[in-house]
């Protein structure tokens, strides 16, 4: 999958960065593990701690508190930011709780966000009007994986490579339902 995705980035222009928290990096190995990656995969960030998320992408620690890590607001936050400092144009953000432990009855084992940032062309102002900057437009889906630690890991990183394949074709990344994600093993 990372394979025809990366041929659809360099075939449209696009290039990309993630923001990671469960999957601590393996979205981006799973990238970098296709020769070439480094024509459209800009980087990305680990941010596993909240500390992180505050630090090195600007989630506001009132939205940490208020929403927790694994949120709606924070993974499109964490999409956001990952591609308004990278100058990607696209991007892909996943925060969830992988487990054995941390679940909660609202947020049990197995939740995930993931969230995809892309820029839009910009509006047809006057260039005095404009500052230069496309807006940004995002959107995220609420996963519920099922399995161990590590096939929660794998299916969050899997489904996010789906979800970035879908927005380089330009398909919508409206307003998403709530999913519910079969177990990949």
């Amino acid at each position: 999958m990372a394979r025809s995705l990366l041929k659809l980035l360099k075939d449209r222009g696009l290039t990309l960065v993630t923001a990671e928290s469960c999957t601590a990096g393996l979205l981006g190995k799973t990238i970098t593990d296709v020769p070439g990656a480094s024509a459209v995969y800009l980087g990305g960030w680990i941010v596993y701690s909240n500390d992180m998320k505050w630090r090195q992408l600007g989630v506001p620690k009132t939205m940490l508190s208020r929403y927790g890590a694994v949120s709606e607001p924070v993974a499109l936050k964490l999409a956001a930011e990952a591609l308004r400092r990278s100058g990607a144009d696209l991007s892909v953000a996943i925060t969830g709780i992988a487990g054995p432990e941390g679940g909660t009855r609202d947020k049990p084992i197995g939740t995930v966000w993931i969230a995809v940032g892309h820029r839009e062309a910009p509006p047809p102002l006057p260039p005095a009007r404009s500052n230069g900057t496309p807006p940004i437009a995002s959107a995220a889906w609420r996963f519920r994986f099922r399995g161990n630690r590590a096939a929660i890991r794998r299916s969050a990183a899997l489904y996010a490579l789906g979800l970035v394949r879908s927005a380089a074709r330009g398909k919508s990344i409206g307003r998403p339902a709530v999913a519910a994600a079969p177990r990949i093993s």
